[in-house]
């Protein structure tokens, strides 16, 4: 053990920790979610403190003998090498200084321990004084947000190009398997599976659009705000340099907001972001649901569209197989909206100069991408790769549609389709065998009228075949 101060007083901490006392301070306060920081935001913050010391160097202010120490042991944490040494819980008061002095603590000591002293000995590298040099957990934690926000951006975008691009493939897989539409559950005109997948796939698309939109304003930060957005402690030279610095390092294009104090008081960024999820989770979830439709029964349901089968779905029913994937999907859309919830709540609750309740939004952003970036990759991985459709059943449910009876109001009037209808619904016959049977059109001309292609994107090439036949059937007639 080693004995490590703050000015609360003293305390005994593991000699074989990185982290120090005001960790173990945190480490006794907050027993709130069982979880560690996630790893992506430890990553994000080491970035974010390898730019200050970077910055700070290069305005002279910090030793280049410690800030070059400090630089190694940010490094170390950004590949992932020291995740264990952040026990701190997520949610935490504080406004995420617990979060931060980790950091502090973890660089301060690594870097004692690359220049071949001892741990704790903070007189030499100070967690405050050298860590956090021009630096507030204020600006600190909400930059090491948007940063990671970025970082699992990259991923979801990703995630969600995978399933666009799968559902164009089955778009143009489907064309031409003609099925019933429907609104309000109910019988209306045809459609094909193909339109249907392209209309998801278009959903998709813009839902990745709406999230990146959103993703663009996190790439302005605070950092040399420090505490309230003043500046205080903050070289003008250096509030410059650690926006082109964490640039630099993260390969994304990040700059410093015009107004300091507005960008650490208000949080409503990460509020759009959330929001963005959000709205395209409920189209997910209409997408998932969609499919659980169609694929429904099989023997006495829809049964339009057959779904890998994942595992066995009853413990007492042999046999039964449950559209698991797309019931995942749709679970985790509802924890990604409930989540937006507890945002929306988090960002309205700041006051004055600070939003001291950034560390829950945070939980729930990162939760949130992370969420739904996997649940994507296993709605694609097992289901949409594996998606097959049931031809027969789909033409078979067409065949015995009332609803085609639309198609044929432009060649026999409202009155006629409303009476064949009719006929359809009392006799249970399909549509076309009484069309026939009434002598009103040659089976040429409902051929034509009721095939897939005119019937789901009518065309010249449709009316032109019509114009044909009615030549051909005024000729005989006449």
């Amino acid at each position: 053990m080693r004995t490590e101060h703050d000015f609360l007083g003293e305390m005994n901490v593991p000699d074989d920790v990185y982290y120090g006392v005001q960790t173990m301070r945190a480490m006794e306060n907050f027993h709130i979610t069982g979880e560690h920081l996630d790893p992506d935001f430890i990553k994000a913050m080491a970035i974010v403190k390898k730019a200050a010391a970077l910055a700070n160097m290069d305005t002279g202010r910090l030793n280049p003998a410690i800030g070059n120490a400090l630089v190694q042991a940010a490094s170390e944490v950004i590949e992932g090498k020291w995740n264990d040494q952040f026990p701190v819980d997520p949610i935490q008061g504080g406004a995420g200084t617990s979060v931060n002095m980790n950091m502090n603590e973890v660089l301060c000591n690594r870097a004692l321990e690359i220049t071949g002293k001892a741990k704790g000995r903070y007189d030499l590298v100070s967690p405050n004084n050298h860590a956090n040099m021009a630096q507030s957990t204020n600006d600190v934690f909400p930059t090491s947000i948007k940063v990671c926000l970025v970082i699992k951006g990259q991923k979801l975008m990703e995630a969600l190009k995978e399933l666009e691009g799968g559902l164009d493939e089955k778009s143009d897989e489907f064309r031409d398997v003609l099925k019933m539409g429907r609104t309000h559950l109910q019988d209306a005109v045809p459609i094909t599976l193909g339109q249907e997948m392209g209309a998801y796939a278009s959903a998709v698309r813009r839902g990745r659009k709406r999230i990146e939109r959103t993703l663009e304003g996190v790439r302005v930060i605070n950092m040399g705000g420090t505490a309230v957005g003043t500046g205080l402690n903050a070289e003008p030279a250096y509030i410059k340099a650690v926006a082109a610095k964490l640039s630099m390092l993260t390969g994304e294009i990040f700059v410093t907001a015009r107004n300091l104090i507005d960008m650490t008081n208000n949080t409503d960024i990460f509020s759009d972001v959330s929001g963005s999820m959000k709205t395209t989770a409920l189209m997910l979830i209409k997408m998932a649901n969609d499919f659980r439709l169609m694929a429904s029964g099989p023997r006495c349901g829809l049964n339009e569209l057959k779904l890998p089968a994942r595992q066995p779905g009853s413990s007492i029913m042999p046999g039964k197989v449950n559209p698991v994937m797309a019931e995942v999907l749709d679970q985790t859309c509802y924890q990604v909206i409930g989540n937006d919830t507890v945002i929306s709540l988090a960002v309205e609750n700041g006051q004055f100069e600070l939003n001291v309740m950034e560390p829950v939004m945070a939980f729930n952003l990162f939760h949130s991408m992370q969420y739904l970036t996997n649940a994507i990759h296993a709605f694609i991985n097992n289901l949409l790769n594996g998606l097959e459709a049931n031809r027969s059943q789909c033409q078979s449910w067409v065949d015995h549609s009332v609803g085609i009876v639309t198609a044929l109001l432009p060649h026999i009037g409202y009155e006629r389709s409303a009476m064949l209808a009719k006929e359809a619904y009392t006799t249970g016959r399909p549509i076309r065998d009484i069309i026939l049977e009434h002598d009103y059109l040659t089976k040429e001309q409902v051929d034509c009228i009721l095939s897939p292609d005119e019937m789901t994107k009518p065309g010249i090439a449709g009316k032109r075949a019509l114009d044909r036949s009615y030549a051909k059937q005024q000729k005989i007639s006449g």
